[in-house]
């Protein structure tokens, strides 16, 4: 795709992209599924984190957690303490990976309470006074890999490539800048170190000069202004010559100047379009922030709100929960009552049973005894007939 230029300041769209927080949306659905999969891990860190400090005001909380994640997290206290106790002493390590595991169950098991009942979750959060430990440290370094993974989500090999050479133009030109005004200001500085130089140089061959003629003074008046006339005439050359330097230090030092003025110039236009962007910026951020001040606005009024209808419902649970402690110990008593009625219903039946199977033993002996009565009956008639014809 080249290198796109993006606004005034001649920079790519890419690099754009990633320095605005505001274009930092997810774009495809694999992207907006990695960053569910995310926070999901990050509330449940933060779901881990508050288990402990739950666990150990267990009373406190009972009434707001319910009775289903109140178990859990006995059972899961059981769980932590037993193995403590199998990691302190040696034992079994079949034993201790059937604990880790019933414990890890048990974790996830919290988690899918707490998730189900996000109001839950985010009323423990700003309840719960949690002290800063390894975890919080943990905690920001996975969010921050979040936003890091966001940002390599949403930026193209390209965007990175044009981001990295925006980067090393910069530099380069930053550093290329540098050297150039570090050159031109130790020539200037070593052109003016030379003319001092020179000029203390001229001064001190003068005051030698002053100071001779002065020794000469004594023994010639002739010599000593034979002496001074090639002294002054020396004294304007030296002048005349120093002048003529001066005007080629001056006239270099103007050109050093107007090079220096030119690199001010460009420095100062790149500045310019630079303070437009940077008030550009700053006006959209306060954009943002006076949008953002309001959706808090609306949202901590939406809050409020949800703050009253969850107490309101929790008052209500409150009740519920102590008319259902009511029902279930009535309903304890009903089911012992029934128990204790089918206990006797099951014992007349035996009864019933014992007197049926009796009453049968009963009619059979009788039946018995009646037949062998009509039989006996029978046969001693039947005996005296045999006997009569006989006679």
């Amino acid at each position: 795709k080249g290198m796109a230029i993006s606004g005034r300041a001649g920079i790519p769209l890419g690099v754009m992209k990633v320095l605005d927080p505001c274009q930092l949306k997810p774009d495809t659905m694999e992207t907006e599924r990695i960053l569910t999969v995310l926070d999901e891990t990050i509330v449940k860190l933060e779901i881990t984190r508050l288990i402990p400090r739950v666990i150990g005001s267990l009373e406190r909380y009972s009434r707001m957690l319910g009775h289903e994640i109140t178990s859990s997290l006995l059972e899961h206290q059981k769980l932590s303490m037993e193995i403590q106790h199998l990691l302190t002493s040696p034992g079994d390590d079949e034993s201790k990976r059937a604990v880790e595991q019933c414990l890890k169950c048990s974790l996830r098991n919290i988690l899918r309470l707490f998730l189900a009942n996000p109001l839950l979750y985010h009323g423990l959060k700003y309840k719960v006074r949690v002290r800063e430990s390894s975890a919080d440290v943990f905690i920001k370094a996975f969010m921050e890999f979040r936003d890091f993974m966001l940002e390599k989500l949403l930026t193209s090999p390209d965007e990175e490539k044009e981001k990295i050479q925006f980067m090393k133009d910069v530099s380069l030109r930053v550093e290329k800048n540098t050297e150039t005004i570090s050159a031109l200001q130790e020539e200037l500085a070593a052109v003016i170190q030379t003319r001092d130089e020179e000029l203390n140089k001229k001064d001190k061959e003068i005051e030698n000069l002053k100071t001779s003629m002065e020794d000469l003074a004594k023994d010639c008046k002739a010599e000593i202004q034979h002496i001074m006339e090639e002294g002054e005439n020396q004294q304007k050359e030296d002048e005349k010559a120093s002048k003529d330097r001066c005007a080629r230090l001056k006239q270099d030092l103007q050109l050093l100047g107007a090079r220096f003025n030119a690199l001010v110039l460009e420095h100062r236009a790149s500045e310019l379009v630079l303070r437009k962007e940077k008030c550009k910026t700053e006006t959209e951020v306060q954009k943002w922030v006076q949008k953002y001040d309001t959706d808090m606005t609306e949202k901590q009024a939406t809050y409020d709100k949800l703050q009253a209808v969850y107490d309101e419902e929790k008052d209500q649970l409150s009740l519920l929960m102590e008319k259902h402690a009511l029902l279930l110990q009535e309903y304890t008593e009903i089911e012992e009552e029934r128990r204790m009625l089918k206990e006797k219903e099951e014992e007349a039946a035996r009864e019933e049973a014992r007197r049926n199977n009796a009453a049968t033993c009963i009619q059979a002996f009788w039946k018995g005894y009646l037949v062998r009565s009509i039989y006996k009956s029978k046969l001693k008639k039947g005996k005296g007939k045999g006997r009569g014809k006989g006679k």
